[in-house]
């Protein structure tokens, strides 16, 4: 087993947006995916929570992160994957108090983010319009499932409900099971990953003309955005896509196949690889049949031939046939288990597995999964553990709003 990279707080590197400020009264995983990215690319991230509760994630469990106190939990494994490098401020925006310093930290920050309901902080005076008075320089998005305007816009969001909506549910899962959704909370964290580059376009903006604006972001439209090639598909021919589980719509061979001992992942993406893979597997004579020597007929062929590989391919152990193709230059791959995947080693040579300290984990420390992104100037640093709830309000309350700018 490979160890995971311990991190330094910071390295002693500055990010690329070191200096900025980030309000934070977003909650669950698309907000926090997007102010997490910019605390990792150095900005300054205030996490606004609950007095008492926090953001709901913190007791989505288990598992949990065993704590010094006694026998009790607190971090959950899935609150902390989307919270590191933020502070965490416990403030109670429904009462006057709570608003109006809301309202004096969203006069300092550059950007505000929340996935508050349709007009849910409109009532609080803490809408953008308000907030815009006193700080017209401020970038503010709202996340939201559906977005600001259309008929289903007072809806609520969950990753769920936006998988199925915009449609990778119908795509997604074996062609006589059920729809089914990713694994993970896609829609979610690309949501965060839209919302995150559209602030970085937002803040170019204002970096030359002084004005802030507001971005209407929703996970629904996010969703749709990325169908990619399935969405296009049908836009061109009319035809609703099926679900055909892990086989491509428009590549063949390019799914799992069961070899003797396991399953592989074989990605054919020309004609030429597929001569190779055939002389692999014995069967030449493939490669120069008209129903399956080119792509189109391979992709009209699709029934006979995979059921012609699937014989061949059982009659392969895994790690030989994976050794082969890898020396022919036929793209193939593994299907790792998640202890594979942290225990490999490249996983350790990209830094994807983290140490980090944190104050209440009985270890002292709490291992994350690392930022992908690697620049050679600026480079991604990890400066705080996902904050306890409410553990800096003090803090942030004497940087923001008494004029002191310490370094986070």
């Amino acid at each position: 087993m490979n160890s995971p990279s311990t991190v330094l707080p910071g390295n002693g590197k500055k990010g690329p947006l070191d200096g900025i400020k980030v309000l934070d009264l977003s909650r669950i995983l698309a907000g926090p995916t997007c102010t997490q990215l910019l605390g990792d690319y150095g900005a300054d991230i205030v996490k606004v929570e609950r007095p008492g509760a926090g953001d709901d994630t913190r007791r989505w469990g288990p598992p949990y992160v065993p704590v010094t106190r006694g026998n009790e939990t607190s971090e959950s494994a899935y609150y902390l994957c989307a919270n590191r490098n933020k502070r965490s401020v416990a403030i109670d925006i429904s009462s006057e108090e709570g608003a109006e310093t809301i309202r004096k930290l969203a006069g300092k920050c550059d950007i505000l983010i929340e996935n508050f309901k349709l007009g849910g902080l409109r009532k609080f005076g803490l809408d953008y319009d308000s907030l815009k008075q006193q700080n017209p320089a401020l970038i503010y998005c709202s996340i939201t499932g559906f977005g600001q305007t259309g008929p289903n816009a007072h809806l609520p969001g969950y990753d769920i409900m936006a998988q199925g909506y915009g449609g990778i549910m119908s795509l997604t899962g074996a062609s006589d099971g059920e729809p089914m959704k990713v694994a993970v909370g896609v829609a979610d964290v690309m949501c965060g990953m839209y919302a995150a580059t559209a602030i970085l376009a937002a803040m170019r903006h204002r970096d030359r003309s002084g004005e802030g604006q507001y971005i209407d972001i929703a996970l629904v439209d996010t969703q749709i955005s990325w169908l990619v090639n399935e969405g296009a598909n049908y836009l061109a021919s009319g035809e609703v896509p099926r679900r055909r589980g892990n086989q491509h719509p428009n590549i063949v061979p390019y799914q799992v196949f069961e070899a003797r001992d396991g399953y592989v992942i074989v990605a054919v993406g020309n004609d030429g690889q597929f001569a190779r893979f055939c002389s692999i597997l014995g069967r030449g004579d493939l490669a120069v049949n008209s129903d399956y020597s080119i792509n189109e007929k391979r992709v009209e062929n699709r029934l006979a031939l995979i059921d012609i590989l699937k014989a061949e391919i059982a009659k392969f152990g895994k790690r030989e046939l994976l050794d082969q193709m890898g020396q022919q230059n036929v793209p193939c791959g593994p299907i790792n288990n998640l202890q594979e995947v942290f225990d490999s080693e490249q996983v350790a040579a990209r830094d994807m597995r983290i140490t980090m300290d944190h104050p209440l984990a009985k270890s002292g420390s709490v291992e994350l999964i690392g930022n992908p992104v690697r620049f050679s100037k600026t480079p991604v640093t990890y400066r705080r553990a996902p904050p306890v709830c409410g553990a800096d309000t003090d803090e942030v309350m004497e940087d923001w709003l008494s004029g002191n700018q310490n370094s986070k």
